[in-house]
Formats: structure tokens, sequence, C-alpha cells
């Protein structure tokens, strides 16, 4: 079974929220479920989160939803992916 990794502080991941968007660059069939900072190996400003899930049928995009819906403390629904849905990097609408 995966280790449980811990979320990076809200606050942190809050400030990362430019006009309502939050860039995500994302690792599909990881070894777990995690967010990592940027700074910790990637670009700046952009979250790295890697997810289990395979990229088919949108269960990697859901399964990013879910991570970050957790991470941020809002409910899932609030989330959306507005731009690149079928890339590694996602731009992901916030509300504020």
């Amino acid at each position: 079974m995966a280790k449980k990794t811990p979320f990076p502080p809200r606050e942190e991941l809050l400030s990362l929220i430019n006009d309502g968007e939050l860039t995500v660059k994302v690792t599909p069939n990881a070894g777990d479920n995690s967010i990592s900072l940027p700074g910790e190996g990637g670009p700046a400003g952009t979250l790295l989160v890697r997810v289990t899930a395979t990229p088919e049928n949108g269960k990697a995009n859901a399964a990013v939803l879910k991570l970050l819906s957790k991470a941020l403390g809002l409910p899932r629904t609030s989330l959306e992916i507005i731009r690149g849905t079928n890339a590694r990097t996602k731009i992901t609408a916030v509300p504020e």
C-alpha cells in the first residue's frame, strides 16, 4: 500500500492561486497520490500533483480534482479544470 504523505500547508497552496486560477503539473500512474510545492523539483508557480489514476476516460483529472479539494479544504464540485484537460499542465479554476 502506498505511503500517505501530508499535504503542503493550505496557506501556501492558496498563495499560488492567481486571479482564481491554479496551475498544476500532473503525473498520472504515479506510485502514490501527493502534492508538492514549486521549487521541489518543478517550475516556479506550478503545483506538482501525482496521482495513481490512469490518464484515460478522465480518471486522472477526477483524481486531481479530488486531491486538490482535500488539500484546499474546498468542495470537489467547486473546482474545475478550465484548460489542459488532455495535457499534463492544467489550469484549474478555484473559487476565491
